[in-house]
């Protein structure tokens, strides 16, 4: 072969490619096209607000007007050493730490359980374990927050009365008790979501298996344990990425039961750059800075982005030591 057909070679293959890539792109015009408005809508108010807001970290503005008092680095160094927002962080994963293993159990046994084609009613039961899915976190955390404000002493009472306490408790003003309720709600309410996943890989799972495993002697837990476990591995590791990115973004639940109160107790990293950003409690004092709120965005983006990427890399390597495939 000639060094002209060496040379050319890579430039055919690259053209082939390129060509084939164009007739699928071709044959799939259509369901491009039934996917770009909402890419548009991704562009204008995601991908846009992220970049611009970029640029707002080099700033010390207060959101009115043209930002003009530039500080360079000065927002990044701030937070880094700002007690406050390791404080939040550490109240976030603190959070993700107790919502992510507790909901994803729960959630597993509940599919187990609503799995059994001999259940009667299982559509039913489906549905209501969803429902709080798409009701609305604000709306969910104003309703907890005047069932404690209406029943908290009606609850004060009966634990007074076995003996288990001898003084009322304010439940969302004591910080010993306020983390304990926002992670006890935020597992009811997003729980519909890793059921309904957790439901869809077991469908997956072939009926066979089980069928050949009772007829050679395999029990309930063996057929888990040896066919329902490593068959959802693969879906495992997906369920939770998505559980630990979703739990990350906290910040309804506890803006609206306690407001990163009291004392600061539940200020998890989301509330923290909201009230940087339009004031209030927080830490940060009323004055509005959208700059430094950037900057947290930002330098907690990157952490996160590195606690996901290290995440995944140790799930693939767990799942692969253990025969499987992610």
């Amino acid at each position: 072969m000639t060094d002209i057909q060496l040379v050319g070679r890579p430039r055919a293959l690259i053209a082939g490619r390129a060509s084939r890539l164009r007739r699928r792109i071709a044959a799939a015009r259509w369901s491009y096209l039934y996917v770009l408005p909402m890419l548009v809508l991704l562009l204008a108010f995601v991908i846009y607000p992220i970049i611009a807001s970029l640029g707002y970290t080099f700033y010390r503005w207060d959101g009115i007007g043209e930002p003009g008092d530039f500080v360079g680095l000065a927002n990044f160094a701030r937070v880094m050493t700002d007690s406050i927002f390791w404080g939040a962080l550490r109240n976030t994963f603190f959070y993700v730490l107790l919502v992510v293993p507790v909901q994803l159990v729960l959630a597993l046994a509940l599919a187990l359980v609503l799995n059994n084609r001999r259940l009667r009613g299982r559509t039913l039961y489906r549905t209501l374990f969803f429902l709080p899915v798409v009701t609305s976190a604000a709306v969910v955390g104003v309703v907890v927050q005047l069932l404690f404000s209406n029943f908290g002493d009606v609850v004060n009472d009966v634990l007074m009365s076995i003996g288990l306490t001898d003084e009322y408790v304010d439940w969302l003003g004591d910080p010993s008790f306020a983390m304990i309720i926002i992670i006890g709600v935020g597992i009811w309410h997003t729980l519909g979501y890793n059921l309904v996943y957790f439901l869809a890989g077991l469908q997956t799972i072939p009926d066979e298996l089980y069928e050949a495993a009772r007829l050679d002697g395999a029990g309930a837990l063996a057929s888990f344990r040896y066919i329902t476990v490593p068959m959802l591995r693969s879906v495992g590791v997906v369920i939770v990425l998505l559980s630990v990115i979703g739990s990350f973004q906290v910040f309804d639940l506890v803006q609206v039961l306690t407001n990163g109160g009291p004392y600061f107790a539940t200020e998890v990293v989301n509330t923290y750059v909201y009230h940087l950003a339009f004031g209030g409690f927080g830490g940060t004092g009323v004055e509005r800075d959208v700059g430094l709120a950037s900057a947290a965005s930002f330098f907690y983006g990157m952490l996160l982005i590195v606690f996901a990427v290290a995440q995944a890399l140790f799930l693939r390597v767990l799942v692969r030591r253990r025969g499987g495939r992610a």
